[in-house]
């Protein structure tokens, strides 16, 4: 039972909006124009302890997974944290369960709704111990991890107790790797920031500079909408980063697979490690394929972040389809799901390297690879850092200042609380931002994102 033992006595759901794409922020082949948004959940407590989850969406439609949460949110009303949490496989199931998962099944918006409720549980609950979500985790037993994830439809690949033994055998070596985390040295970032679609050459190499100051090692472009353009801004990164410096590159599922197949040499000489979201996030067997073709060019193949489920997860690992596992923390089920799919990586041994390149992003997936590193995995991965938006935080996302590693949560919860003076200006659609005539324009444009069809 949790030191506090709040009963939750009601929500609230608020459309929070950023306007990133007049900074070009997070422009890719697929997104000429997004704007961060979250559906913001807040369960309100007779103890005073507010339980805060989001979900990501990129601006327009928003509205819709708020109404999604909104459905959702009222099942957990009038419970107290602890009925919901000694028995949190029953607690997940329950909520992807009812007439409701008729609709999307693990899947689509309703899933990004779970993934709000069920954050806020968490967050709920590591405040209720006084604790950042990540060693709340890992102060855990295996026994009490492995309580909290439903295996449905995983059981003829990882069964509770051969996770069980998998945890117990990482056990005598997990203090050295917590006393890591408590030093700030148990996760390395890369920058994604410095290699946005809609930036100039100017920008990227600027920003590059600044990245590598600050300790980088390992960095993201966006590619694949013009090779002329691909072959300039890889050599410029590759010059001023040097030999050493680790490249990936992202196309936002811009290709049929033979596309990416024949596209991805012509980049080889850069010596890539990976080019993430080849192609559809669905086509399973196309990711293989692609993989396959291009081991020879030493290029690997990274997806996850419109990956919907740990099933998903469970066939790109077993058709040897991805060198990187990139969950989101926004799109999976909430953290029961989340260490489901960290279990499947490390029986693999699949590195994992989380989905963190939109609003909270980062706070989330802080918790999620400092436990993979510490009770899971036992090995160090990256994460990605993107360095926008941290300061609407409560309780932003750090990195080191010489060695670029993410810094360890210590507030407790789930790094999810934003300051309430932000709503003033971005809330949907009260927010004095959004009633600016420039702001009206751009929710007027049905079109928005889209090349070749946005007006604003």
């Amino acid at each position: 039972m949790p030191d506090i033992d709040p009963t939750i006595t009601g929500f609230t759901i608020r459309d929070l909006r950023f306007p990133t794409s007049l900074d070009a922020i997070g422009t890719d082949p697929m997104n000429s124009a997004g704007e961060n948004a979250l559906g913001y959940l807040q369960y309100h407590t007779d103890a005073g302890l507010i339980g805060t989850g989001s979900s990501f969406s990129n601006g327009q439609g928003n509205e819709i997974l708020c109404v999604a949460i909104q459905a959702l949110a009222p099942r957990f009303v009038g419970q107290k944290l602890s009925t919901l949490t000694e028995d949190f496989r029953s607690t997940h199931r329950a909520l992807l369960s009812g007439q409701i998962r008729f609709m999307s099944p693990e899947r689509g918006v309703l899933q990004l709704a779970c993934n709000a409720v069920l954050n806020a549980l968490w967050d709920l609950w590591a405040k209720a111990e006084g604790k950042p979500l990540w060693k709340l985790v890992c102060d855990m037993t295996p026994e009490q991890f492995v309580s909290v994830i439903d295996f449905r439809y995983l059981t003829d690949v990882i069964t509770p107790d051969e996770a069980l033994r998998m945890l117990q055998e990482k056990q005598a070596t997990k203090q050295a790797r917590m006393e890591e985390a408590s030093r700030n040295e148990a996760v390395p970032g890369y920058s994604t920031s410095i290699g946005w679609l809609g930036f100039s050459d100017e920008e990227v190499a600027s920003r590059l500079r600044a990245a590598l100051d600050q300790g980088f090692k390992h960095f993201k472009l966006k590619v694949g909408v013009d090779l002329e353009g691909d072959l300039k801004r890889l050599s410029l990164v590759r010059k001023i980063a040097g030999d050493d410096a680790v490249i990936m590159t992202d196309v936002n599922q811009l290709w049929d697979v033979d596309e990416a197949i024949e596209y991805m040499p012509k980049l080889s000489q850069f010596n890539l490690w990976f080019i993430e979201e080849p192609t559809s996030p669905d086509d399973i067997l196309g990711h293989a394929k692609i993989r396959s073709a291009l081991k020879p060019h030493n290029i690997g193949v990274a997806t996850g972040e419109h990956i919907n489920n740990r099933v998903m997860f469970k066939q790109l690992l077993q058709a040897e389809a991805i060198d990187a596992v990139q969950l989101d923390a926004f799109r999976l089920s909430g953290m029961n799901e989340i260490l489901s799919v960290l279990l499947l990586a490390a029986k693999y041994g699949v590195p994992v390297v989380p989905h963190s390149g939109g609003c909270g992003m980062t706070e989330a997936c802080a918790h999620i690879s400092t436990i993979d590193y510490v009770v899971v995995s036992g090995k160090k991965s990256i994460l990605e850092y993107t360095d926008h938006l941290h300061d609407v935080f409560v309780n932003p996302a750090e990195m080191t200042p010489s060695t670029a590693h993410h810094v360890s949560p210590t507030a407790p919860g789930y790094s999810s609380d934003i300051k309430e003076e932000v709503f003033e200006e971005f809330e949907y659609p009260s927010g004095s931002f959004w009633q600016t005539e420039k702001g009206k324009a751009m929710v007027a444009d049905k079109w928005r994102g889209v090349p070749g069809r946005q007006t604003s």
